[in-house]
């Protein structure tokens, strides 16, 4: 069994195809998201599609959150908000309906997820170091809990205390706890542009970090033509 674990696709069709290509290649058997399945790029409503017909477990993100609602609350920054505002327009009423009916975390099998933190993930915060990641540690009843939100792939692991690791290949042991965040498949941001995901071995007790090249040239061409800040296309190239 080989779950792909996707997270923070943000509308970026080109990269979410790509992503399913290359888990189909390495034999994944189930797929779970990990939220903010739109935002920021150009085909919101056909990434919902794509996420529902893998009729998976998914939890809500930020972005999926407030393109559900009639306007924003105000909690985004001048660029997401531009974005946020042409994504809600594209998507149908029933893609909102499904967006605002997400749950904010859910256990998989034997395993939690969450876009943000255990401990209050309805105001999405974000897991950047140890003392972050802490908080979560004491709300996480299960081995491996995975989160998404900061676009940027690694894991935290509390054995006597808490430290952060490289998820390259990430060996699970059932004595410790695991806070794994997957990486962005639509916008990464620690300078990569390659779209990322994991696979959870979990037969093997393993979780692998993926970097998949997509046809960013064409992700990026649809942002520009559909009105959206030319920056969210260049951020795209930068991994930023």
């Amino acid at each position: 069994m080989r779950f792909a674990i996707l997270s923070d696709l943000h509308a970026n069709l080109e990269a979410t195809e790509a992503v399913l290509a290359d888990a189909r290649e390495h034999e994944c058997t189930h797929y779970v998201c990990l939220g903010d399945v739109v935002g920021y790029n150009a085909n919101p409503h056909e990434c919902v599609e794509i996420v529902q017909k893998l009729d998976c477990p998914v939890v809500k993100g930020n972005h999926d959150e407030q393109a559900s609602l009639d306007e924003s609350s105000r909690d985004f920054n001048a660029l997401a908000e531009m974005a946020i505002n042409w994504t809600r327009a594209q998507l149908t009423e029933e893609d909102k309906t499904w967006l605002r009916e997400l749950r904010l975390s859910r256990p998989v099998r034997d395993f939690t997820i969450v876009h943000a933190t255990l401990d209050t993930p309805e105001q999405w915060g974000y897991v950047f170091n140890t003392l972050d990641a802490a908080a979560s540690f004491t709300y996480q009843h299960t081995t491996v809990c995975f989160f998404g939100h900061t676009h940027v792939a690694g894991a935290f692991v509390r054995d006597d205390g808490v430290k952060r690791v490289k998820t390259d290949q990430l060996m699970i042991e059932p004595a410790k706890k695991y806070f794994i965040n997957t990486g962005s498949v639509g916008q990464p941001r620690d300078g990569d542009w390659r779209a990322a995901y994991c696979i959870y071995h979990i037969e093997k007790n393993v979780v692998e970090q993926r970097r998949v090249k997509y046809d960013l040239a064409t992700a990026q061409e649809k942002i520009i033509k559909a009105g959206l800040p030319r920056l969210l296309a260049e951020r795209l190239k930068l991994g930023r």
